[in-house]
């Protein structure tokens, strides 16, 4: 992997931390390229069954690295912009491949935000299943300010944590959100002191890996498949997918371990 991006898997538990800490962990080509490659190889590898996602140094990804931007933005008006390093095809290349790996992923995804989220680095913490955050650090839809729209899946995840008033007004008006107001907000599920964020997300996300795993996943798609269909439709969902569950290795495990007043012990089957 580039080094851009660590990946460590132990027990189950895949940590992927962006390494551009000089930067940021602003997003040049590299980094998004070697994010998009190890979300997907987490996604894929069946050992993995948990994903905490971070950032190192004071920043969890400061969004689009400008000075790189600047430099391909100069290409593409001069016709020599294209495939990878055009500006206008990182959405489809790079943004939309994470976050939808991120958020469709059949295992839980835990993002520990160590500092400032901006821009597409808020939409990748969004995409998340679960956000713990330093009391420190803050998020910031940046967009506008730099006289573009919303992308990295913002414009569909933020509504639904905060409703579309809010959503609209951090878009229109983007500022910095610091941690107790995106927990208020909705935005942020925990906030705990920075000097305990790395310790404190890895005991979430490890509790995860050990967890029901494949009830996690049944929860992930049956949340996304509710927020585009009708009361009807998502009932028969949870049906289908209560079924699944229900056959499981996993949940007869659970129940002989709940008459034998034991804890159970899960494998994702």
């Amino acid at each position: 992997m580039a080094d851009t991006v660590l990946y460590e898997l132990t027990d189950g538990l895949a940590t992927i931390t962006l390494n551009r800490p000089d930067a940021m962990n602003a997003l040049n080509i590299d980094a998004k390229v070697a994010l998009r490659d190890t979300l997907r190889q987490a996604a894929g590898d069946p050992a993995v069954r948990a994903v905490l996602l971070t950032g190192s140094g004071r920043a969890f990804c400061v969004g689009q690295d400008l000075k790189e931007h600047i430099g391909l933005l100069a290409a593409d008006r001069a016709g020599q912009g294209e495939g990878e390093g055009s500006t206008m095809s990182t959405v489809a290349l790079h943004y939309n491949p994470i976050v939808t790996t991120i958020a469709g992923m059949p295992k839980p995804v835990v993002a520990a935000v160590n500092g400032v989220a901006a821009g597409a680095g808020a939409g990748f913490a969004l995409a998340a299943d679960y956000r713990i955050v330093a009391d420190t650090a803050s998020f910031n839809t940046s967009f506008a300010g730099v006289a573009l729209t919303a992308d990295s899946g913002v414009s569909w995840t933020l509504q639904r944590l905060i409703g579309h008033g809010r959503a609209a007004d951090l878009l229109l008006f983007p500022r910095s959100v610091g941690a107790q107001e995106a927990y208020e907000l909705g935005i942020a599920n925990r906030v705990v002191p920075a000097a305990e964020l790395a310790a404190e997300a890895a005991a979430v996300a490890r509790r995860l890996a050990e967890g029901p795993t494949g009830a996690y996943a049944a929860i992930k798609e049956s949340l996304a498949y509710a927020a585009g269909h009708s009361l009807t439709e998502a009932l028969s969902k949870e049906d289908e997918l209560q079924r699944r569950a229900g056959a499981s290795e996993d949940h007869l495990a659970a129940v002989d371990a709940f008459v034998k007043k034991e804890k159970p012990r899960f494998t994702g089957r």
